[in-house]
């Protein structure tokens, strides 16, 4: 079975579940638009649908 990602962007809902180069390319794409933008796989995606806690991920 193939992985499946989604897309979590500010203030907009869970992209549907996709492959992981189309996950890439969008990511891509909303980047170079200034947003903020976050691929997590589809069981990650409805957990986060469940109780509504994405827990931002912070680089030192």
């Amino acid at each position: 079975m193939d992985r499946r990602y989604v897309i979590l962007k500010d203030n907009s809902p869970i992209s549907q579940p996709m492959d992981k180069k189309e996950a890439i390319d969008k990511v891509k794409e909303y980047s170079k638009e200034g947003k903020s933008v976050y691929i997590v796989s589809e069981e990650e995606g409805k957990r986060i649908r469940e109780n509504g806690v994405f827990n931002t991920p912070e680089w030192e």
